[in-house]
């Protein structure tokens, strides 16, 4: 494990490998902040998710809609509202499913209970899947694009359910993992090219690996107690890198909210692009 980035965010989340850009980029919600390595960008409002359009143009999740944002113009262009009537909500994980949809996930910012839902935005529809949700995490997707993955952190527990050939939900959530014995909260998750789902845990510091039939593959620590959410990328996709949150926190640990990056034997694979 090494640092990888040491901007120290509040509530780090979002991480995206670019695949033609070759960069990971990253959110801190708390400060409004979209970054890379080399750069960052600041915003009116919490933003917290991405998926990539075109090399230099990604999809991205803020309290109030969907835009689309050059990174090398800095043009903003709304796509549509979320969640813009209610005003103490936000969003917050995020990611695209191989369809090319992207799901997107809100909650209250003083994460109040069922407040949150999951949606999905595909081909210019935005459409509400689950609603009464506290804290909306973990959506990732198997490589064949027919099982999502998601979350709500308080209940312990990870959901599977099965897609049909556009990429909607076709059947009733299922418990995939369940950690409410360990009281482990799962945040983040992605998944790698053999279909292994990867989760960051807030509280525990460490994501962890598992395949598809619930079977611990790996565990990797991280110098942070709250790590949010793990990517894949680096050239042959075995890098894991993994961003974090120094909110709440009152000890002097440099570490904390910061992102982090291990070397893996794992292959994770490209995230997919967004279909507009």
């Amino acid at each position: 494990m090494s640092i990888f980035n040491a901007t120290p965010c509040i509530l780090g989340e979002g991480p995206l490998w670019h695949p033609e850009r070759g960069e990971l980029l990253w959110f801190d919600i708390v400060n409004c902040r979209l970054h890379t390595a080399a750069r960052q960008w600041d915003f009116p409002e919490m933003v917290s998710a991405a998926g990539w359009i075109s090399r230099d143009e990604v999809l991205i999740a803020s309290e109030t809609r969907l835009f689309r944002f050059g990174l090398a113009s800095g043009v903003e262009t709304t796509l549509c509202a979320l969640e813009s009537d209610i005003s103490g909500n936000r969003s917050n994980d995020g990611r695209a499913d191989p369809m090319g949809g992207f799901w997107i996930g809100t909650m209250a910012k003083a994460e109040g209970k069922g407040a949150g839902a999951f949606y999905r935005f595909y081909k210019g529809e935005l459409r509400k899947l689950w609603g009464g949700i506290t804290v909306t995490n973990a959506q990732c997707f198997a490589p064949d694009g027919r099982t999502a993955y998601f979350s709500d952190t308080p209940t312990h527990q990870v959901m599977r359910v099965a897609l049909d050939a556009d990429g909607w939900p076709c059947a009733a959530p299922q418990v995939a993992l369940d950690f409410t014995a360990e009281g482990w909260y799962p945040d983040g998750a992605v998944t790698d090219a053999a279909g292994n789902l990867w989760i960051a845990f807030w509280g525990r510091g460490c994501v962890e690996g598992y395949t598809p039939a619930g079977e611990k593959l790996a565990h990797y620590d991280f110098p942070c107690p709250q790590t949010t959410c793990p990517a894949f990328g680096g050239a042959a996709f075995g890098q894991l890198f993994c961003t974090s949150a120094a909110r709440d926190l009152t000890d002097t640990n440099p570490a904390n909210g910061q992102t982090f990056v291990a070397d893996t034997p794992f292959t994770g694979r490209a995230e997919a692009r967004v279909l507009l």
